[in-house]
């Protein structure tokens, strides 16, 4: 009770999560009008996504939807069955690519980063250099040169052109890298000592202790995966190999009122899992974004 009172007199009860203090109201004055900006284009998308006909081309625009249904998402179907590529093509690609891109990731960034952090070699602090170095640079800067290596490789027109260039992310290693720092390499040496594999190490050791970073690393891989059109865009000319990003982004190319609906259920389709998978993971993401740097 006394150290209860102590925290109390010296304010330290207002930034105590468990409990509200009127001292917080002036922290809640400040995130509340922030976050509903950045929830206003949501929820936009998701009202329009069941906006009917008439309330889409309503005059002023409203932003509720007084008819809810799901005409929208019936049409963005059945435009797709006009041509001879259904639109469950064009998911099924994202799908495989997505689920390819997240496990692919995942497992590079763990294996480059226990060899970065926990082996002795020459050229080591290069690489990791390197790596780091690629960290300032976009995809739009590094456009030209992918193009090129893609061309020479035979990549083009290629399924694999959709997975292969978004693999060994910059980001993704140097997070895993800065977990696997933290982990004693005594605990490594004792593994050796009992005749365990560098690959039973990563395995068994390394990937349940750095579980925080590959959540952080399967949920960047997914959203880059998920909204990817560079490749359908730049690379492939078979319809049957793009991706649902693609398709949606053709159905609103001729800025037509009459596909505003469609582009927006097909818009909230992308929204929500990445929604979903930022919900079940964000404990562990902010859990790397905290000890990402710890030594």
């Amino acid at each position: 009770m006394l150290r209860r009172k102590k925290r109390h007199r010296l304010g330290m009860s207002n930034t105590d999560p468990s409990r509200f203090h009127k001292s917080q109201m002036k922290i809640y004055a400040y995130l509340v009008p922030i976050c509903l900006v950045m929830l206003l284009p949501m929820v936009y998308i998701a009202v329009s996504a069941f906006k009917p006909m008439d309330e889409l081309f309503a005059y002023p625009p409203r932003f509720y939807v007084k008819n809810p249904t799901l005409d929208n998402f019936r049409r963005l179907f059945e435009v797709s069955a006009d041509t001879s590529i259904p639109a469950g093509r064009y998911l099924f690609n994202t799908l495989v690519n997505t689920v390819v891109i997240m496990i692919l990731d995942a497992w590079i960034a763990v294996c480059v980063g226990f060899v970065l952090s926990k082996k002795t070699f020459r050229g080591k602090n290069t690489l990791l250099q390197i790596n780091n170095m690629a960290l300032m640079f976009v995809q739009t800067a590094v456009a030209i040169p992918t193009y090129f290596v893609i061309t020479y490789t035979g990549l083009k027109n290629n399924f694999l052109v959709g997975i292969i260039p978004s693999l060994v992310v910059p980001t993704g290693v140097f997070l895993v890298k800065q977990f696997i720092d933290q982990l004693p390499d005594a605990l490594i040496e004792a593994a050796h000592i009992d005749g365990a594999s560098d690959y039973q190490i990563v395995r068994k050791i390394i990937f349940p202790l750095v579980r925080p970073a590959l959540s952080t690393v399967m949920l960047l891989a997914f959203q880059g995966a998920w909204i990817n059109t560079t490749a359908s865009t730049m690379y492939l000319d078979d319809e049957t190999l793009k991706t649902f990003a693609y398709y949606i982004g053709t159905l609103t190319t001729g800025g037509s009122v009459m596909t505003q609906g469609i582009a927006a259920a097909g818009a909230l389709i992308m929204l929500v899992p990445n929604i979903v998978l930022f919900i079940v993971l964000q404990s562990r993401v902010m859990n790397t974004m905290a000890n990402s740097g710890i030594k």
